[in-house]
């Protein structure tokens, strides 16, 4: 997953958090980047067609733009599934951050296979939570340890 992939998939996260446009501010937090690199990069995501953004009110995906995104989240939670259930990693949260931008597509395939992962997926994921709303471990408190159903 590339840095446009990321920003995609914090635009997505951001619009659900907001319930409409995801605001310059929200993704500057949810990537832990400056205001400034945000507005560049969705600068750049325009320019391909995958984001849609109006000054004031924030960005909002494209078709194109909201497919990329679910497979980047769709990528995501593989990797923080596979680092829960599988590696019972308790700091999952910051290797899958740190994993997501050099695991590409046949990896997530591969590691798919072997997390039985549902079909819905990654629709469970909260982005209020930062992780699959199913997922339980003991880094979050949550879940019902139960897949995406």
């Amino acid at each position: 997953m590339n840095t446009a992939d990321q920003y995609l998939k914090a635009i997505y996260l951001a619009q659900r958090i907001e319930e409409g446009p995801a605001s310059t501010g929200t993704l500057a937090d949810l990537l832990e980047v400056s205001p400034a690199s945000v507005n560049e990069m969705i600068g750049k995501l325009e320019e391909k067609g995958l984001v849609e953004h109006e000054k004031y009110k924030g960005a909002t995906l494209t078709d194109e733009g909201l497919e990329r995104a679910h497979d980047a989240l769709q990528t995501y939670c593989i990797i923080e599934r596979f680092l829960t259930n599988v590696l019972e990693v308790e700091e999952f949260r910051d290797e899958a951050r740190a994993l997501e931008s050099v695991i590409d597509d046949t990896v997530a395939d591969r590691l798919d296979t072997i997390i039985d992962r549902p079909g819905e997926c990654p629709d469970c994921f909260d982005p209020e939570h930062d992780h699959c709303e199913r997922l339980e471990s003991p880094g979050t408190g949550t879940g019902t340890g139960t897949q995406c159903d």
